[in-house]
């Protein structure tokens, strides 16, 4: 089961500007690698990075699964 969740990855890019946004979100951009707008990364899609997209699901998109 290993070896599956090491293959799926998920790529999300920034949508909404953190400015006034609270502290938290504003880290948890970060915390993704996305702290300017339309920034794309590819992230291993794990339970705790699922968990960072939901917290800041307004600012940001998920634009593919694999």
């Amino acid at each position: 089961m290993a070896k599956e969740t090491a293959n799926k990855t998920v790529t999300i890019e920034q949508i909404g500007s953190p400015i006034r946004r609270p502290a938290s979100q504003r880290q948890t951009l970060i915390g993704l690698g996305l702290n300017k707008m339309h920034r794309v990364r590819t992230l291993e899609d794990t339970p705790s990075v699922r968990g960072m997209i939901r917290s800041v699901q307004h600012l940001v998109r998920v634009v593919d699964e694999k």
